[in-house]
Formats: structure tokens, C-alpha cells, sequence
């Protein structure tokens, strides 16, 4: 069993809470508690969460992270080739 000391404006909040929604102070902490973990502590990385957005934005080319230097060079000495 854990007890957690709270504010009196935290306490006084919860209170009337659970009394206007007819649930126990226990199912209100229960239920946040549940949603502060599955919102914060997901077992997904940073990456794996943003994938779908990483990529092709714009340009429509997959390799450009990959191959930055190489094309770098090509377009320079295209606009000198000139």
C-alpha cells in the first residue's frame, strides 16, 4: 500500500471530484495514474514514435539523410560546371 501526502487545494479538488462523479478518491487516483503511464512511460523510442514522419517530406527522396554529401557535391559542381 502507498500513501502520498497532497495539498490541501489538491485534497479539497479530489474530494469534490469523486463526490460530483460518485466514485471513490482510490478509482480517481487509480485512473489517472494508469493514464500518466501509458501516456509517459511508453515502451516506444523517440524514433519509433515519429517514423511516419520522418522520410519523404517534401522532396519525395528516401536517400537524402544517407547520401546528403554526395549529392551536396553534385549539385556544387553542377552551378560550376556552368
Amino acid at each position: 500500500m502507498t500513501s502520498i501526502r497532497l495539498s490541501s487545494q489538491i485534497e479539497e479538488q479530489l474530494s469534490e471530484t469523486a463526490e460530483t462523479e460518485n466514485r471513490s478518491i482510490t478509482a480517481i487516483i487509480r485512473q489517472a495514474l494508469t493514464e500518466y503511464f501509458r501516456n509517459h512511460c511508453s515502451a516506444k523510442s523517440s524514433f519509433e514514435i515519429g517514423e511516419d514522419l520522418f522520410g519523404t517530406v517534401g522532396s519525395g527522396k528516401t536517400c537524402l539523410s544517407r547520401d546528403y554529401k554526395r549529392l551536396f557535391k553534385k549539385k556544387l559542381h553542377e552551378k560550376h560546371a556552368h
